[in-house]
């Protein structure tokens, strides 16, 4: 009995140095994008979607997995792969596409943070949004000037404040366990809901999450995989995954009940700001600025991670790199516009997140291919049951936004 726990010890701290790229990626899942997707699901249909969610994190659970393991055995990134295998002008059509994806997703995090600025200070929109890109290229800064691991400290830090911020409000306030599990039941009501489980699902199987792990996975680990074979990182990544994910989607919930507990038929709570009003005035100002604080982390640590996305995007399917700080101040320009012209921030954060839903079968699709690729992947290579599994999750999100667009042609 000895001998197995000191055995059960060290293979636990072989693998406790080997986490963390998927905590990054995992920022992408907790972002203002799904701050406002949530709530407003929350505050405006109660339990009606909890389903999504944990149907969503199922599924996002596998698709990073995927991710990193290509990027692990391979010693390229999904990008890359994809690029090698295109004619150019495929190749830049589907660069395009990516760098939309990637323009949604910034636009998301920028104005979520800028809200947060304006309920803890009262700073006006554009010039919490000019904020917030400052500090994320000080965080860019971080990681290249002291590399991936101490981005992943301050990344990982980042996460446990969203994680207080958003869960702080369950512990006050916790739902009925009833209402919780009559949540899980899949069904719609109507095509807004309908738009709003895909935002959901744009938010949490993100596609820029999808194509970043590969990169973290193989810039962490990648010549370690190569020189010593990618086994036992590859279990490693395995546990990163589920724990990082389990934390996510924990909090992604913890959104959607709390709105739906505590915010339910108050006026206003469908925006980030009314919610937050609602939730100083039902649970108190200590929670309140938990809640602002939670969101002003998401907004800071997602933008990073959401740069750092679209160099490796740039990077693997035109061949182009341009310094990460010079790329943050270019991606800022779309979100400060916005913000300049006054659009209801939240209503663009909850488009965001459609956007995203609509690049995620574009991410998807070839990394279904590559992995099930025997000749690429060797021994490493998708077994029929996982093969089958991803190919249901293309299957379901495709089908889920063609209903969306069908719905909303023929205002069903």
């Amino acid at each position: 009995m000895a001998a197995e726990a000191l055995g059960t010890l060290g293979r636990r701290r072989r693998v406790v140095p080997l986490l963390g790229p998927a905590f990054v990626a995992a920022i992408a899942y907790v972002d203002p994008g799904n701050v406002a997707a949530n709530l407003t699901a929350g505050a405006r249909y109660g339990f009606l979607l909890v389903w999504v969610l944990v149907t969503a994190n199922a599924m996002a659970v596998l698709v990073q997995y995927q991710s990193a393991k290509l990027g692990l055995v391979t010693g390229r990134t999904l990008p890359e792969l994809i690029g090698h295998r295109l004619r150019r002008p495929a190749r830049l059509a589907f660069w395009a596409q990516a760098e939309v994806v990637a323009a949604a997703t910034d636009l998301a995090e920028v104005i979520g943070g800028a809200i947060a600025l304006r309920l803890l200070f009262g700073t006006p929109l554009l010039v919490g949004g000019v904020i917030v890109g400052c500090v994320s290229m000080v965080l860019l800064a971080v990681q290249n000037r002291f590399g991936q691991r101490q981005f992943e400290s301050v990344v990982i830090a980042l996460l446990g404040v969203i994680t207080i911020g958003f869960v702080a409000g369950l512990v006050v306030n916790p739902p009925a366990a009833g209402d919780v599990v009559a949540g899980l039941v899949p069904r719609f009501a109507g095509t807004e809901s309908l738009l709003l489980a895909t935002s959901m699902l744009g938010a949490t199987v993100m596609p820029h999450a999808i194509y970043v792990h590969s990169a973290l996975a193989r810039d962490r680990h990648g010549a370690a995989a190569l020189r010593d074979g990618h086994v036992h990182l590859v279990r490693a990544t395995r546990w990163d995954v589920l724990g990082a994910l389990g934390v996510a989607g924990a909090v992604n919930i913890a959104m959607l009940l709390l709105a739906a507990t505590s915010l339910r038929g108050v006026p206003g709570t469908d925006t980030i700001e009314g919610a937050h009003a609602a939730v100083v005035s039902n649970l108190g100002p200590t929670i309140g600025l938990v809640f602002a604080v939670g969101l002003l982390a998401s907004g800071l640590a997602s933008t990073s991670v959401g740069c750092y996305a679209g160099a490796a995007i740039m990077q693997g399917l035109i061949h182009r790199q341009i310094p990460l700080l010079l790329r943050r101040a270019i991606t800022m320009i779309p979100a400060l516009a916005l913000l300049s012209l006054g659009a209801d921030p939240t209503w663009a954060l909850v488009i965001s997140q459609v956007i995203l839903s609509f690049g995620i079968p574009f991410a998807l699709a070839p990394l279904l291919r590559l992995t099930g690729d025997r000749e690429l992947m060797g021994t490493a290579v998708n077994r029929r049951l996982t093969g089958w599994a991803m190919g249901v999750v293309v299957l379901l999100i495709t089908t889920l936004n063609l209903t969306l667009i069908a719905l909303t042609i023929t205002g069903a």
